[in-house]
C-alpha cells in the first residue's frame, strides 16, 4: 500500500463535483471588438529587461488567434522579433511610430503613450 506523502499534489482534492481541474465552461470568453472601436496604446519601455528596449502594444479586445496574426504582421514590417505576452503586444526594439502608422492603417484607434 502506498503512503499518502507518495501521492502528487495534483490527485489531492477536498471535494471536485465533475471532470477534471480545467473546464472550458468556466473560461471567459473574449470579446472581439472591431479595430475603430479599440483604443490602443503604444509605448517604449526598458523596464525589467535589463536594458533592452521593447515596444509594448496594449489595450487590444480581441482574441488570441487575432493577436498572433498582427503580431507576425508587425514583426516582418518592422524587421525584428516580438511577442504576445498577457494581451498585449512586445516588439524588440523602438519601432513607436512606425507601429503607430501601421495600426492607423490597419483601422485601430492608437496613440503614443508615455516619453
Amino acid at each position: 500500500m502506498a503512503s499518502p506523502k507518495d501521492k502528487s499534489s495534483s490527485d489531492r482534492f477536498a471535494y471536485r463535483e465533475f471532470g477534471d481541474n480545467y473546464s472550458p465552461a468556466i473560461e471567459r470568453p473574449t470579446q472581439e471588438l472591431p479595430p475603430e472601436k479599440q483604443n490602443v496604446r503604444v509605448q517604449a519601455t526598458r523596464a525589467g529587461r535589463k536594458g533592452k528596449t521593447v515596444t509594448v502594444i496594449s489595450g487590444f479586445q480581441t482574441k488570441p488567434e487575432t493577436l498572433q496574426a498582427l503580431v507576425k504582421q508587425l514583426k516582418t514590417q518592422c524587421g525584428t522579433g516580438g511577442t504576445v505576452k498577457d494581451n498585449e503586444i512586445e516588439i524588440q526594439g523602438e519601432h513607436k511610430q512606425k507601429i503607430l502608422e501601421i495600426l492607423l492603417k490597419l483601422g485601430y484607434k492608437a496613440k503614443i503613450s508615455g516619453g
